[in-house]
């Protein structure tokens, strides 16, 4: 009867833990935030994808540049993943952890866009660019 009573009352929370990861602006528990973190850096990672898949049609006739474009971003993302894993060590073992986890590789993965936007950007004729313009 005990478990039967735990499992409704975590259905009965479900919609309110929901409703708070959906408001996002005014989120008040940890798990919450930690949700909204999670949210905005999976958003801002679909946007790394789009970018980067930008990149390879650019690069489809150059089948060494999308070479080194996949080498260099799979470094980049052990980098983040590493970065953030040491940057949030102090929390490791807090209910802060997911939420500054998640903080840390969506500013990194926003950097990261703008790099990359940066390389498709590029003025006609800049040698320094491994991207070529439109």
């Amino acid at each position: 009867m005990r478990m039967l009573f735990t499992c409704f009352a975590l259905i009965a929370v479900l919609p309110v833990a929901t409703a708070q990861a959906d408001d996002c602006a005014s989120a008040m528990s940890q798990s919450a935030m930690n949700m909204c973190a999670d949210q905005a850096y999976k958003k801002t990672d679909a946007e790394l994808n789009t970018v980067y898949r930008q990149i390879t049609s650019r690069l489809k006739d150059d089948k060494e540049k999308t070479k080194l474009l996949l080498v260099a971003q799979k470094n980049w993302l052990a980098f983040r993943d590493a970065e953030c894993t040491f940057t949030t060590s102090a929390s490791a073992q807090g209910s802060i952890y997911p939420m500054l986890v998640a903080q840390c590789r969506d500013g990194l993965t926003r950097r990261r866009i703008d790099d990359l936007k940066g390389y498709m950007t590029c003025e006609e004729g800049d040698m320094s660019c491994p991207v070529p313009s439109k």
